[in-house]
């Protein structure tokens, strides 16, 4: 199993949600987060004066997959993600030990 971690710009929500749902993965989980990377923030203007903002919100969002579907779901974030500008995110793919459904006992892939 891998956990696919994406993070967006949140404008692109309803696009990736929308990729996600055709490849039948019907679940993530999504928190609002603030960070850089090369962009390294941006200046704006307030009642005239200007103001650095070094972190810029994002969207991380966060899928559990079976090993076969992780290059495909990648793809898919990618894609329906990407507007071309800098800071459209990043992608990482993790190893999933393990997984619980809470509600049932249910363990590994049956669990997603």
């Amino acid at each position: 199993m891998k956990l696919v971690v994406a993070i967006i710009k949140p404008s692109r929500l309803e696009e990736v949600r929308q990729a996600l749902n055709s490849h039948e993965v019907h679940g993530m989980t999504v928190t609002e987060v603030k960070g850089y990377g090369r962009q390294k923030g941006h200046s704006e203007i307030y009642r005239g004066t200007e103001y650095a903002v070094h972190f810029l919100p994002k969207l991380k969002l966060e899928v559990a997959v079976d090993d076969d579907q992780a290059d495909t779901l990648v793809a898919a974030i990618r894609e329906s993600a990407q507007t071309g500008r800098i800071g459209d995110g990043k992608i990482f793919v993790l190893d999933l030990l393990s997984v619980t459904r809470i509600r049932t006992g249910e363990t590994g892939a049956a669990a997603l």
